[in-house]
């Protein structure tokens, strides 16, 4: 895919998406954005506007009542399990991904679309532009707590300009691993809901290596 988004249609985007959220919430957007046209320059120099789309459409419902979320998953049709009702704050990515079609049609094309439904569980064979807005998201330079910063400091402590192309997907893999693992202690400890698509997506991983 090119760079089909122009620097105008981004800035609209952007300045819509401000409408969406809270001042933190959008300084945190604007943080991924940053962060995922980085992760593009690295991988995917041809898809950067995309990745910055999607990066600024990832959060736009996170601010949604849980009862708003579950009347858009309802609405389109979408079965809302107790697992979902038990984990909140999962709801976003997946109502954001519904919301995209019908508030941003131009923006609405599959690679964003699903960048946007997996960016907070991951899931099995993630597209490399679905991996960029997770990881974005993980390590924007916003995030301040520990495993944030322990992720972002991992993921660039590596000698990119050295490697092959095989190598720095291993590394992104490798990070993407350590995120999975961090998430689901973290979850652990606090006895919490896991969702079963950030299992299979750690899972997938560690069997490809």
């Amino acid at each position: 895919m090119n760079n089909k988004f122009s620097e105008e249609m981004l800035f609209s985007l952007r300045e819509s998406v401000k409408n969406e959220m809270g001042e933190k919430r959008y300084f945190h957007t604007l943080e991924v954005e940053k962060m995922a046209a980085r992760l593009g320059e690295i991988y995917a120099p041809s898809e950067i506007s995309m990745l910055r789309a999607a990066a600024l459409l990832h959060d736009i419902t996170k601010e949604r009542t849980t009862e708003e979320h579950i009347a858009i998953c309802e609405n389109a049709g979408e079965v809302v399990s107790l697992g979902d009702r038990r984990a909140p704050k999962m709801f976003h990515s997946r109502t954001a991904a519904l919301v995209i079609p019908a508030k941003y049609p131009e923006f609405a094309t599959p690679e964003i679309i699903t960048a946007v439904r997996y960016h907070t569980t991951g899931r099995a064979n993630m597209a490399l532009a679905e991996k960029i807005i997770y990881l974005a998201d993980y390590i924007d330079m916003s995030r301040k707590y520990g495993d944030c910063v322990a992720l972002r400091d991992f993921f660039f402590d590596f000698d990119f300009e050295n490697a092959d192309e095989k190598g720095k997907i291993r590394h992104l893999n490798d990070t993407l691993i350590m995120s999975y693992n961090l998430t689901i202690k973290g979850l652990l400890e606090e006895n919490k809901h896991i969702a079963e698509t950030t299992f299979e997506a750690r899972n997938y991983l560690i069997l490809e290596e």
